[in-house]
């Protein structure tokens, strides 16, 4: 017909490779053949021996033994029952493949969800590690971050990483700023310092509340990580230290910029201190006689009306979904003393 495949093929709707032969179907097994029962192995165990195995296994001496320890512990004392692929066969034919010992149960952890509506009512701390010119040396920089405004309410440098150090910083900060029992949450994740016994017993005697994040869940402390990086990827981060003195000199300047001269983007460009230390109403008054005069002389450049002075976001949240009030989680909410300026803890006795 002189028609060529393709053609056919588009006319009937039909795929270009059905017009070739399947070659595959030369080395497919015929169907009698696919359904065909298995043979049995001449070498496997007769019904006889493999429950003979599976007693050994199920002895009261084996019961928590792996069925290499049971093999060995059999040819030690001179019977060959079976191999070990083949005790693991028939345990998984009896199905009883799981672990023979006890395991740690799988732990659940509750998703921490916490509400900031005023400054010190939630506190969130961790610790990150301060490279050295020493390869492999690090100094461990402890801080305290005031959730609803980004105030970091106290800091510390040391070369170890402990619950007392902590103690001693927490102890510090909690004296400086007056902290009332019953009006304060710590949100801090799950390392060795902040599980501690000791550190959990003081934040206890203070009547401190607190909150942890789940395992391997960077997301739920992620403001303390967020700071973090802004602190390493400041454009004067040295990358690595001299020594303890110069690590302090460095983040003493940071913090003080930190707290005092960098507009946050997450509190509306305000800085950490204004917030903190309730000076936003003031500033607002400013920022906005600025964008009103502005307004009057070029109200061409406002398309969608008269501008407002942006404010910082009424409430700061943990996991937002769900999130309780900070002071709902309190027995006896109440406002916590500012203090204007962070506290530096310096413990020269300790780490050295």
């Amino acid at each position: 017909m002189g028609l060529s495949k393709q053609r056919i093929c588009v006319a009937l709707g039909q795929p270009r490779h059905r017009c070739y032969e399947d070659t595959r179907s030369r080395t497919r097994r015929p169907a009698a053949a696919a359904e065909a029962p298995l043979t049995i192995q001449p070498r496997q165990l007769d019904p006889a021996q493999q429950q003979e195995a599976l007693d050994a296994l199920h002895a009261p001496e084996f019961c928590d033994a792996s069925p290499r320890q049971v093999y060995a512990h059999l040819l030690s004392a001179g019977r060959v029952l079976a191999s070990v692929s083949t005790f693991y066969r028939l345990l998984r034919a009896a199905g009883e493949a799981s672990p023979r010992r006890l395991q740690r149960p799988p732990q659940r952890h509750a998703k921490p969800q916490l509400q900031a509506t005023a400054p010190n009512q939630v506190w969130t701390w961790d610790i990150t590690k301060l490279p050295t010119q020493v390869r492999g040396v690090y100094l461990n920089l402890y801080v305290i971050l005031d959730l609803y405004s980004r105030f970091v309410v106290g800091w510390m440098i040391s070369r170890k990483e402990n619950a007392g150090l902590a103690k001693h910083l927490f102890r510090r900060v909690l004296t400086a700023h007056a902290v009332q029992k019953d009006t304060l949450i710590v949100h801090q994740d799950r390392g060795a310092p902040m599980t501690a016994h000791s550190f959990v017993e003081l934040l206890g005697m203070l009547g401190v509340e607190r909150s942890y994040s789940r395992p391997r869940t960077s997301n739920d402390n992620a403001f303390s990580e967020s700071q973090f990086k802004t602190l390493k990827y400041s454009a004067s981060y040295p990358g690595r230290f001299d020594d303890i003195d110069h690590a302090r000199a460095w983040t003493r300047e940071f913090v003080t910029h930190y707290n005092y001269h960098r507009p946050h983007e997450g509190i509306a460009l305000f800085t950490p201190a204004n917030v903190f230390l309730q000076q936003v109403d003031a500033i607002v008054e400013v920022r906005q006689a600025a964008l009103d005069t502005h307004h009057s002389q070029h109200p061409e450049r406002y398309v969608k009306g008269p501008p407002k002075a942006t404010r910082p976001p009424a409430v700061v949240w943990i996991n937002p979904d769900l999130a309780i009030p900070a002071a709902e989680l309190l027995s006896t909410p109440g406002a916590l003393k500012a203090r204007s300026t962070p506290v530096e803890l310096d413990l020269p006795e300790v780490v050295s």
